[in-house]
């Protein structure tokens, strides 16, 4: 049966961008699941499944429903412990729930602040209104303002990246020798700012890109089925 993927889109419903939906598809392309996404504006997020779940990601699967990535990445391991593994055991559970928490802390912050306006014109007004409201709330700031010192922070930002790219030094996914639920955690915070941003926020001859195209072309090229913003 096909899985049932709700995805946050803009404007644009073949171009969803979250990196919390990013890790879910491949997570289900990594468990060999076809898929189908039901694209999902900001607006109409509480309103999915009866408003059962706050945020997106959510899946539907036999007439059941699971909300939250991390989550969802935990029930697929559990119901197909015969298909490829997401995270090679407890330990391997225990390191994709650190790699997370980094994710959440040392890259979300600077990738969203960086490319907030470019994901603001890819929104329909309604999603723009809703948008503006709770992320200059959450600032504290005008939308406009918030970006104005990305450039400034990015030497900062890419040197945070370090640990990062000697650990892509040594192996070629952050999983070893191939992917695992941490590379996906990863790369869905580089694949959102990849669909809607033009936004440098790697250097040309960073190797964390050669990371990146790798996990891009994985699953039939699953990551270029949307291709980078212009």
């Amino acid at each position: 049966m096909t899985v049932l993927l709700y995805d946050l889109v803009g404007s644009d419903p073949t171009r969803p961008f979250s990196p919390h939906c990013w890790k879910v598809a491949f997570a289900l392309a990594h468990k060999g699941l076809p898929f189908e996404r039901v694209p999902t504006p900001f607006t109409a997020v509480a309103g999915v499944e009866g408003g059962k779940h706050k945020t997106v990601p959510v899946i539907r699967e036999d007439g059941r429903t699971v909300g939250d990535s991390f989550e969802i990445a935990l029930d697929l391991e559990r119901r197909y412990p015969d298909r490829p593994t997401l995270f090679d055991g407890p330990g391997g559970e225990a390191a994709a729930r650190f790699i997370e928490r980094w994710a959440f802390l040392g890259l979300h912050p600077y990738l969203a602040q960086a490319a907030i306006m470019d994901i603001y014109d890819r929104l329909d007004p309604a999603d723009q209104a809703h948008f503006r409201k709770s992320r200059e709330a959450r600032f504290g700031k005008k939308l406009e303002e918030i970006p104005l010192t990305r450039d400034e922070r990015r030497p900062a930002f890419r040197a945070s990246l370090e640990p990062l790219r000697s650990t892509l030094a040594m192996q070629p996914f952050l999983g070893g020798e191939g992917p695992l639920f941490t590379d996906y955690i990863v790369a869905g915070a580089f694949q959102w700012v990849r669909v809607v941003s033009n936004y440098e926020f790697l250097a040309t001859d960073d190797p964390i890109r050669d990371w990146l195209d790798r996990c891009l072309d994985l699953h039939g090229g699953l990551g270029r089925q949307v291709p980078a913003a212009a």
